[in-house]
């Protein structure tokens, strides 16, 4: 058994997993999660903001030092959304590099495979759509898992994410009015519409499988759930008819407000709305009535890939991340 530890920056939020890993599966796994915004004004500028890099800086920093303090074998760092789309990434990969770390950038399609990976431990033998939606984007993977051998048919990335449709939607924090609310759900269905017309039909999904901090979110304020139980949360059913209740409550009240709703996290209130868009939409377009909530995402595959480049083994996804040794071999 190995112990490792995989840092997540995205869009609008970091994480940290220390996972100990043995035969290709997760076998236990502490989180940790910031929301540093690194995707503040990406989508309108094409740059990341110098305080956002901060951010993130400092939050890897403490991530690494956690990492070391718990006798992790090795470390590695992907960042997604964002930072695909910014142009001046390059900035803040060499601070993180500067902290021992090594970061990669990495398509839609890996952190579409990596998620699936991890979502699919908990739906052995199951054909599942898996849709993971972030800040920048969502990424949607159909497959399914039997064994240790990952059978993944198709993995698409689109551009609808919690923090881009806020951005161009919702920027403004006010009570939001039936037209803005009409356009916004009129672009995420028409990026999805398209993504989702190139998927194969050879395989026919049984459940469609929500992850990221939107959809956990979700599930705990239709529960009115405080505090946050991830047992709870974690493949709790989330309707269609549970996001439009949400929607049309959020809709009519200002960020101020929504911060203090059960279930939400309050530096997560100023782009729920365009999250949940976004949620609503993929279950319209994909023709279910509700998802499954998993917290069992890209850190889980993450982490099952990291503990595959350290052992030498051969991963599920046909990826190698890069890894920092935290222990001296020999």
């Amino acid at each position: 058994m190995s112990r490792v530890a995989a840092i997540d920056i995205g869009t609008f939020t970091m994480r940290l997993a220390i996972a100990d890993v043995a035969d290709g599966r997760v076998r236990s796994m502490r989180k940790q999660s910031t929301i540093v915004n690194l995707g503040q004004d990406v989508d309108a500028t094409g740059m990341l903001a110098l305080d956002a890099m901060k951010r993130a800086f400092l939050c890897a920093r403490a991530y690494a030092q956690l990492a070391k303090e718990a006798d992790c074998d090795a470390l590695c760092c992907t960042l997604t959304s964002a930072a695909r789309d910014a142009g001046n990434s390059d900035e803040l990969m060499a601070a993180l590099s500067s902290l021992g770390i090594i970061p990669e950038v990495i398509p839609g399609e890996v952190e579409g495979a990596l998620t699936f990976l991890g979502v699919a431990q908990d739906f052995p033998s199951t054909p599942i759509l898996v849709a993971d939606n972030g800040g920048g984007s969502t990424e949607l993977a159909l497959g399914k898992l039997e064994g240790r051998v990952l059978d993944l048919r198709w993995v698409k990335s689109v551009d609808v994410g919690c923090r881009r449709v806020t951005d161009r939607f919702f920027p403004e924090g006010d009570p939001v009015g039936a037209e803005t609310l009409s356009a916004a759900h009129a672009f995420a269905r028409g990026e999805f519409d398209r993504a989702l017309a190139t998927m194969p039909r050879d395989l026919v999904p049984e459940r469609l499988v929500v992850c990221g901090g939107t959809a956990t979110s979700l599930v705990a304020m239709a529960a009115r759930l405080e505090p946050y139980n991830p047992a709870f949360v974690h493949l709790h059913e989330l309707t269609a008819g549970e996001i439009r209740a949400l929607e049309q409550e959020l809709s009519a009240l200002p960020v101020e407000k929504r911060k203090v709703l059960p279930g939400l996290q309050e530096k997560r209130a100023p782009v729920i709305l365009g999250g949940m868009v976004a949620v609503a939409e993929i279950l319209a377009s994909t023709g279910f009535d509700a998802a499954q909530a998993s917290e069992s995402d890209l850190l889980f595959g993450l982490s099952i890939a990291c503990d595959a480049a350290v052992s030498g083994a051969m991963s599920p996804v046909v990826w190698k991340p890069a890894v920092s040794r935290l222990v001296e071999e020999g």
